[in-house]
């Protein structure tokens, strides 16, 4: 069984690191190059790096940021936002980033993945699903959730998958920021239909947020970012929780070091 992942999520805008609620209304909380070196210590997974008004905006990403703050991070980094072709995909990979994640481009280009998947490698694309529940069912979003697009999230996650991405970063936007909870029957629908790796992105605020994302929602990855910005709770702690209650998952060194040292 592979290990669940925890991954911080450094939404930035204008250069700084923001967190607001189903993408408005965001307020400032640091600068990404600090909070990229902080995760690291405090032994994030993976980190994702998502320029969340590039798409919108109709700009490229920021590219020198994504190289200062590669200079300071040695864990995989994913990188999204304004990414529009394969051009985007070399330039932000040159510049540092492990993976890069593709999503309104995606939508409308998905040949993009398939092309994407071919010259660098599945597993550095990252296709992210921004999803919002309409009657009884998920639509997709893109840009930045501001536009809907017919598409079911279902049936776009198959999709994406049969296309060649790698894994895919599935935003419930009815949840994103606000604490109450991940979309769970979202991310078991998805996780239970595709054969890759699902990070489960929208709505954490509690520990057991985390736990139910990962188990009952079968997701392989959480991504979480008001609760590590704002230190309600430290990425060991959290990793220790979910240790305890029998979820696969990666110890910190110290708390390695610390069995070893016991037996």
């Amino acid at each position: 069984m592979l290990t669940k992942r925890i991954i911080p999520c450094l939404d930035v805008n204008k250069g700084r690191v923001v967190k607001g609620t189903k993408f408005i209304n965001l307020i400032d909380e640091g600068d990404p190059i600090e909070m990229a070196s902080f995760y690291e210590k405090e032994e994030a997974d993976e980190l994702v790096f998502l320029d969340i008004t590039a798409s919108w905006e109709k700009r490229n990403i920021i590219i020198e940021l994504v190289e200062k703050t590669a200079e300071k991070v040695f864990i995989p980094f994913t990188v999204g936002g304004g990414i529009r072709n394969l051009e985007d995909i070399y330039y932000v990979l040159r510049a540092g980033a492990d993976k890069v994640s593709i999503n309104t481009a995606a939508v409308l280009n998905p040949s993009l993945i398939r092309e994407a998947s071919l010259k660098f490698g599945c597993s550095t694309i990252v296709v992210a699903i921004d999803a919002v529940k309409i009657d009884s069912d998920w639509e997709v979003v893109i840009n930045g959730g501001r536009t809907r697009t017919d598409l079911k999230a279902i049936d776009w996650a198959k999709k994406v998958e049969e296309l060649g991405a790698g894994e895919i970063l599935l935003t419930s936007m009815d949840k994103d920021g606000t604490k109450e909870g991940y979309d769970i029957e979202l991310t078991k629908m998805v996780s239970e239909n595709v054969n890759i790796p699902i990070i489960a992105s929208g709505g954490a605020g509690e520990l057991e947020h985390l736990y139910e994302v990962l188990v009952k929602g079968k997701a392989d990855a959480a991504l979480a970012a008001s609760i590590f910005h704002k230190k309600e709770y430290s990425i060991p702690k959290v990793k220790e929780f979910l240790g305890q209650r029998g979820v696969e998952i990666r110890l910190a060194k110290e708390k390695i070091k610390s069995e070893k040292n016991n037996r």
